[in-house]
């Protein structure tokens, strides 16, 4: 691992630091992704933190960094529209919402978040970036909603299966027919039933995907749980998990964080490694990777002071 130590807390898009007391990050590489993350946990370390240390540490961290109360949600989104139109690889998506089910308790996906705009974007501009490539790759999408990322991951050349529970694929099929007609992407898209906690269908985990995708899927701590089983089941050694989620309840994101540390490394991707032009305080986004993959990249130790 390669660390470096950081004075104080640092302020996005700011060369300067703020003063004050240091911390250390360690930087990481996963195998699934080319790019650099700040470890949140689960790496081979002689660090003996519990993971309740680690998830706390995390959220102390993210919060004092970015300060994600202090911003406007839903920069990047209008979800009072009956649609949404975002460039991406070349292609202008048009993606239907149903705003009039935004109120419903428990739904989420009928609309988009930041979450899910930056999610897409990022992946494009890894892409291009060559830290990622999903050409050919299997991909589940949970949670998949509006459908956004998912058809950002099929126009990257991905082979991509996007779920969601049975009353969100309606509207998830019709974008999906909309904006990947034949002939108009290089890799493909299908929609199917999960629901997390129920076990996947055989197609879904043989084999085992390369990557799964998740945007706004960390909302409460009664679906936490499911979520982290429903990821176990889906993920083999070689699966690379990403996921993107809004600040909204620091709770919430670090009782998930707790959890997910049994059973998976946590990288977080910094914003400096996003698209630069789809970037908010109040989203973060992490790589995860299951333990006993053990081939993440352990990069000879380096310290090193800003």
């Amino acid at each position: 691992s390669i660390q470096r130590r950081v004075w104080g807390f640092r302020k996005m898009g700011e060369e300067e630091a703020t003063r004050g007391e240091d911390t250390v990050e360690e930087i990481r590489r996963m195998s699934g992704y080319g790019g650099d993350v700040i470890a949140v946990g689960g790496f081979p370390t002689s660090d003996s933190e519990s993971d309740s240390d680690l998830a706390a540490a995390e959220i102390m961290i993210i919060w004092a960094i970015q300060g994600p109360t202090s911003f406007a949600p839903n920069t990047l989104v209008s979800q009072s529209s009956l649609e949404l139109r975002l460039d991406a690889c070349g292609h202008s998506l048009s993606i239907l919402q149903s705003p009039c089910s935004l109120n419903t308790p428990g739904v989420t996906g009928s609309v988009i978040w930041d979450s899910g705009v930056v999610l897409g974007k990022f992946l494009e501009h890894s892409v291009d970036s060559k830290d990622l490539s999903l050409e050919g790759k299997k991909i589940v999408e949970l949670g998949s909603g509006c459908g956004l990322v998912g058809c950002i991951a099929a126009l990257l050349g991905g082979d991509v299966v996007l779920t969601d529970l049975p009353d969100r694929l309606r509207l998830l099929k019709k974008n999906i027919d909309t904006n990947l007609q034949r002939g108009n992407t290089r890799g493909s898209a299908v929609v199917q039933e999960l629901v997390w906690g129920d076990d996947p269908d055989p197609d879904l985990i043989e084999p085992f995907p390369d990557y799964v995708l998740g945007s706004d899927v960390i909302y409460s701590e009664e679906a936490v749980h499911h979520l982290i089983q429903t990821l176990v089941q889906l993920c083999g050694d070689q699966t690379t998990i990403f996921l993107s989620g809004e600040l909204r309840n620091d709770a919430v994101l670090e009782y998930f964080l707790e959890s997910a540390l049994k059973d998976f490394a946590i990288g977080r991707v910094e914003q400096t490694q996003w698209h630069p032009d789809y970037r908010s305080r109040r989203v973060v986004l992490y790589v995860l990777e299951k333990k006993s993959k053990r081939c993440l990249a352990d990069v000879s130790s380096l310290n090193q002071s800003c």
